[in-house]
């Protein structure tokens, strides 16, 4: 099952004999990050229609309900098929929590880890909907901040969809925002992030291209613990293989460069990916 989380697909089962809010039954947890676990459920209230359900963990009850509020605000603000679409947001309940839309696929971190790596075709044909998304979020004015192979779904028709806006920044007018803290996973944090410098769209762009790097070679660019792969970006940039075609190779390049102003935007990636894809025959679906 696919979800919008963090983590990869976990199995457990709820049996609390009560409906959340009175209206959805919770059933399987699908997964769980550090802000939240998410849950297979059905909407009582709409023929049993099956959604997904995050609910935030306990903590400083301000900070959590903030979080669930910011983040409701965030995805009532994008409408786009590369996105899940918000149903409700509950942020006064004791545990807030958000009810989402369910894609029953799997994410492309399950598919990286349980099967082969993407040919170019494969990943071209991933990365055009993705960043035609991530165009839409960012002029929308905000940053993702936590792109990776976890936070995107493919559906059943292998379609992605990019989830999980928990630690994502809105932009002021488009401009650089800075944070106190360093939001976002280690692996596919940009040099900016590790240097404590401001978030920009072309902060997500950096992720996107280490995650269509990931899928092609099927091994996380810069692995090792938190420190090691953070810092390890300031020291090296990516390696992109010699068996990869110079066009994509070139925007994969382009997009992890250690500069933000040399990195195209999303919308620009997306125009290179679909005139890549016009040269190239059609992939089959990256299912899960």
């Amino acid at each position: 099952m696919a979800i919008p989380c963090e983590a990869r697909t976990i199995s457990a089962r709820v049996t609390s004999p009560r409906p959340l809010a009175d209206r959805y039954r919770l059933g399987e947890q699908l997964g769980h990050g550090g802000a939240a676990q998410v849950y297979r459920a059905a909407d009582l209230r709409c023929r049993r229609r099956p959604v997904a359900v995050k609910i935030f963990r306990p903590g400083d009850t301000r900070a959590v309900k903030g979080g669930c509020r910011q983040e409701a605000r965030m995805l009532r603000r994008l409408r786009h098929p590369g996105l899940v679409t918000l149903y409700e947001a509950n942020p006064a309940q004791e545990r807030p929590f958000l009810v989402l839309q369910l894609i029953d696929g799997g994410t492309l971190r399950r598919r990286i880890e349980d099967d082969v790596p993407l040919s170019p075709h494969e990943a071209a044909h991933l990365g055009e909907p993705l960043a035609h998304a991530l165009s839409h979020v960012h002029r929308a004015g905000i940053a993702h901040c936590d792109i990776k192979p976890g936070n995107i779904l493919l559906d059943a028709t292998g379609r992605p969809h990019l989830v999980d806006f928990g630690v994502a920044r809105v932009l002021a007018d488009g401009a650089p925002v800075a944070t106190d803290r360093v939001p976002g996973t280690a692996a596919y944090l940009a040099p900016e992030q590790v240097r404590g410098e401001e978030v920009t769209t072309r902060t997500d762009v950096y992720a996107l291209g280490l995650t269509l790097l990931e899928s092609l070679t099927g091994c996380r660019e810069y692995a090792g613990g938190p420190l090691e792969a953070a810092l390890a970006r300031l020291h090296r940039p990516p390696t992109v293989p010699d068996r990869i075609p110079e066009e994509l190779a070139d925007l994969l390049i382009a997009m992890t460069s250690a500069t933000p102003g040399r990195r195209p935007p999303a919308r620009q990636c997306a125009q290179r990916l679909s005139a890549f894809n016009r040269r190239t025959p059609a992939a089959a679906p990256c299912t899960g």
